[in-house]
C-alpha cells in the first residue's frame, strides 16, 4: 500500500459510504428513505472513520485536497507530494461515486426528483447566494482544518524498566476527526450540505454529468466552484492562523 493508493482507496470508501447514506435517505423505496439529516450526518461521520482507519497508516489519511494544502502551508506535509495526493483523492472520489450509482441503480430509476439524485453525488445550497454559500463552506472547512491540526496521536506512555512504551489507541484514534465532521454537519451543514472537501464535490459532480442517470437534470456547474475554492481558502486560512498562534 503506497500513500497514493491509500489516499485513493480511502477517498473511495469515504464517498461510497458518505454518498451512500445520502442515497439511502433521499432515493425512493430504500429501507432508509426519509430518515433525515441525523442519519446523513452520522453516516458521513462514520464514513470518515472507516476511510481514515484504512488510509491513515500509509498516507496520513488526508482524503481531501483542502486538508493536503492546509498541511503543506503549515509545513507538516511536503509540497512535492501535494499534486499526487490530490490526483489520488479525485480518482478515489470518482470511483466511489460510480459505486454508489451502481449500488442504488434501481432506486435511481424509480426516483423522480432530480435534485435528490444530484444530492447523492454532490452538494447544493438550500438558499442560493454565492457570498453566503462561500462563507458557509469557508467556515466549515476552517473548523475542520483548525481542529485537525490540534488532534494528537492519543497515546499514553508507561515506564517499564528503562524503556518507555507507548499505549496507542489503534483504530480508535480515527474517531476524533470523525466527530469533527459529524458536528460540522450537525451545526454548519444546513446551508450548503457541507462539502468541505473539493474532491468530495467535484469528482462526483463530474460523474453525475457523465453517467446515464435517468431524469438526473443539471449538474449545477454554475455553483461547482464554491465547494472547490471555499474549502481550499478555509483550510489555508486555518493553517496560517495555526502558524501565527504558535
Amino acid at each position: 500500500m503506497t500513500p497514493f493508493f491509500a489516499e485513493l482507496i480511502g477517498t473511495m470508501i469515504l464517498i461510497l459510504l458518505g454518498n451512500g447514506v445520502v442515497a439511502n435517505v433521499v432515493l425512493k423505496r430504500t429501507k432508509g428513505n426519509g430518515t433525515g439529516w441525523m442519519v446523513i450526518t452520522t453516516g458521513w461521520g462514520l464514513a470518515v472513520f472507516a476511510a481514515v482507519v484504512v488510509a491513515a497508516p500509509y498516507s496520513g489519511a488526508h482524503l481531501n485536497p483542502a486538508i493536503t494544502l492546509g498541511f503543506a502551508v503549515t509545513g507538516k506535509f511536503a509540497w512535492g507530494q501535494v499534486v499526487p495526493y490530490i490526483v489520488a483523492q479525485l480518482v478515489g472520489a470518482a470511483i466511489g461515486a460510480v459505486l454508489v450509482w451502481l449500488f442504488y441503480y434501481r432506486h435511481y430509476i424509480v426516483s423522480e426528483d432530480a435534485g435528490a439524485k444530484l444530492a447523492t453525488f454532490c452538494t447544493a445550497p438550500a438558499i442560493r447566494n454565492n457570498g453566503s454559500n462561500f462563507f458557509s463552506e469557508f467556515v466549515g472547512t476552517f473548523v475542520l482544518m483548525f481542529v485537525v491540526l490540534y488532534i494528537t496521536n492519543g497515546e499514553l506512555f508507561i515506564e517499564e524498566s528503562a524503556t518507555t512504551l507507548p499505549i496507542g489507541l489503534g483504530s480508535v484514534g480515527a474517531l476524533p476527526v470523525a466527530f469533527v465532521v459529524w458536528v460540522i454537519g450537525l451545526s454548519l451543514g444546513g446551508t450548503t450540505g457541507y462539502a468541505i472537501n473539493p474532491a468530495r464535490d467535484f469528482a462526483p459532480r463530474l460523474m453525475h454529468a457523465l453517467l446515464p442517470v435517468q431524469g438526473k437534470g443539471t449538474s449545477e456547474w454554475s455553483y461547482a466552484w464554491i465547494p472547490v475554492i471555499a474549502p481550499v481558502a478555509g483550510a489555508i486560512f486555518a493553517g496560517v492562523l495555526y502558524l501565527w498562534l504558535l
